[in-house]
């Protein structure tokens, strides 16, 4: 069995996919998507600003030391004003196994107020390929830890960011 471009996390409002159901015409007619986050630098159909589509970039490569977290606040927050206005949300990356599997787990942490391990779970049940990198993996436990608002002042967010540059060094 193949996996899946595209799953569905909250009916009719939220999924999660691949970079090719984020191309394609017919999936995103038919799911009635409206707004768009996507998690890395590939270029999308949804880029130009004529497609219709609201859109949210997150520009973060899936590696460990990568800087997600910072960016969880304002994507959650995207998501809930388009759901809240009756928009529905495709996130999605390359493969929709881990930077926007890690996305859609923090909103879940974020609007149910659920633990990493949890939403993790829930996304699983949904996507069972999920396989959230460990460094992504951390970050939304640093979330939680963040109360779901971690800001560049902010001594757990400073000193996870402190321990990456002694790892990248």
């Amino acid at each position: 069995m193949g996996w899946k471009n595209i799953s569905t996390i909250i009916e009719g409002k939220l999924y999660l996919g691949t970079i090719e159901a984020a191309k394609s015409s017919r999936t995103l007619t038919e799911r009635r998507i409206t707004h768009i986050v996507s998690v890395g630098n590939e270029p999308i159909p949804a880029d130009n600003p004529a497609s219709g589509f609201q859109q949210m970039r997150i520009k973060v490569e899936d590696v460990d030391y990568a800087d997600l977290l910072i960016h969880l606040p304002a994507v959650c927050r995207f998501i809930y004003q388009a759901i809240s206005t009756g928009g529905v949300v495709l996130v999605h990356c390359v493969q929709g196994l881990s930077r926007s599997a890690a996305v859609v787990a923090a909103y879940l942490m974020y609007t149910q107020r659920i633990s990493a391990g949890d939403a993790i779970n829930v996304v699983r049940r949904a996507r069972e390929q999920v396989w959230i990198n460990p460094g992504f993996h951390e970050q939304l436990v640093l979330f939680e830890i963040c109360q779901y608002n971690p800001t560049p002042s902010e001594g757990v967010y400073i000193r996870w960011r402190q321990k990456i540059q002694r790892h990248l060094q």
